[in-house]
């Protein structure tokens, strides 16, 4: 029988995210407009998520991306990001988007891939943490990118959620 600690001569196993994304799916269902777009969760390492969705229920009049559902998934992707890690740190919040700066640069023709990353240039995640235990509620800033097919960038968002830590009250 093996063990969960490898010989001295084996390899690690590489480790598991700290959190799987059925949270994520299970609330994404739950969201109209998500189904609409046929959202997909994708990779998630504990430092990013990727989601996407086809072009099809997704176009414009032009055959391109709309940049409605791009903005949607965008946000999706960094609001899930969070969601993820505070399930992992085993911390149940409410999550909302405080603000975000979207850049439309090229028309996207294909699908929509976007994925999320904690911003480097805010509260890094020790300290959001931090500052959820101390007053129950926090901010942490996200940057969100969707390529084009060539891999150059169609549209950035960076955004600020703000979490607020649910009472042992809150059924929701």
């Amino acid at each position: 029988m093996r063990t969960s600690t490898p010989a001295p001569d084996e390899p690690a196993a590489p480790a598991e995210p700290r959190a799987s994304t059925a949270l994520l799916e299970r609330t994404l269902q739950q969201i109209p407009l998500t189904a609409s777009m046929r959202v997909e969760v994708g990779a998630y390492d504990g430092h990013s998520l990727a989601l996407s969705a086809p072009l099809a229920p997704n176009g414009n009049d032009k055959g391109c991306a709309f940049g409605g559902s791009i903005a949607s998934l965008l946000t999706l992707a960094g609001w899930g990001l969070i969601l993820l890690k505070l399930e992992a740190a085993r911390i149940d919040c409410d999550i909302y988007v405080q603000d975000s700066t979207i850049r439309y640069l090229a028309p996207l023709w294909g699908d929509l891939r976007a994925r999320a990353e904690i911003a480097n240039d805010g509260p890094a995640w020790d300290e959001f943490i931090a500052a959820l235990s101390a007053r129950g509620r926090a901010r942490l800033g996200v940057n969100c990118r969707m390529p084009t097919e060539t891999g150059a960038d169609a549209c950035t968002l960076d955004a600020r959620f703000v979490a607020i830590v649910r009472s042992p009250s809150d059924t929701r």
